[in-house]
């Protein structure tokens, strides 16, 4: 089994945020692969289905980013043995760059500092760039993305590198 989880924060107010390219990829790849967001468990909006003969696990947190680990220790202690990848934005990595990583630190990252602070660092990690800005990191991270093209790109690029994860095990 495999467990995917886009991290973002829940909400209008945070639609088409930097801070939401999590939830934008997994979006996108549960439209690709056909699964539906159709219940609430594990403090997450969740989706299951198949794919490339894989039973996946689809993962939203209804926490906000920075209590991300709350919903994860609840899909690990569930389910022991799952593959988890987690897709996240990143600040350090220029925009629209996609970078798997296959465990590590949290670095800079309040969502992953939250899930590695419950589970551990043992899970992998799909990072989409968002860049910095001059300003304010947190009004930047929560600011509506401008570049939409590039990120729809970007996401895209993330998507097809999940399901080559998956397909190559």
């Amino acid at each position: 089994m495999v467990i995917i989880v886009g991290l973002g924060n829940y909400g209008k107010k945070y639609e088409s945020t930097y801070h939401n390219i999590g939830f934008m990829t997994i979006d996108k790849l549960a439209s690709k692969i056909g699964i539906v967001f159709d219940r609430e468990k594990y403090k997450a909006s969740i989706g299951e289905g198949f794919f490339n003969g894989e039973k996946i696990l689809l993962a939203k947190p209804l926490t906000y980013m920075n209590n991300s680990g709350e919903s994860l220790a609840l899909l690990k202690k569930q389910f022991k043995d799952a593959r988890i990848i987690v897709i996240v934005d990143d600040i350090d990595l220029p925009r629209g760059d996609v970078r798997y990583r296959q465990h590590g630190s949290a670095g800079t990252h309040n969502g992953l500092r939250s899930i590695v602070g419950y589970i551990g660092q043992e899970f992998e990690r799909v990072k989409v760039g968002i860049g910095r800005d001059e300003g304010d990191l947190a009004d930047f991270v929560l600011s509506k993305i401008k570049d939409t093209k590039l990120f729809d790109e970007a996401t895209q690029k993330a998507c097809e590198m999940i399901l080559k994860l998956i397909k190559e095990g």
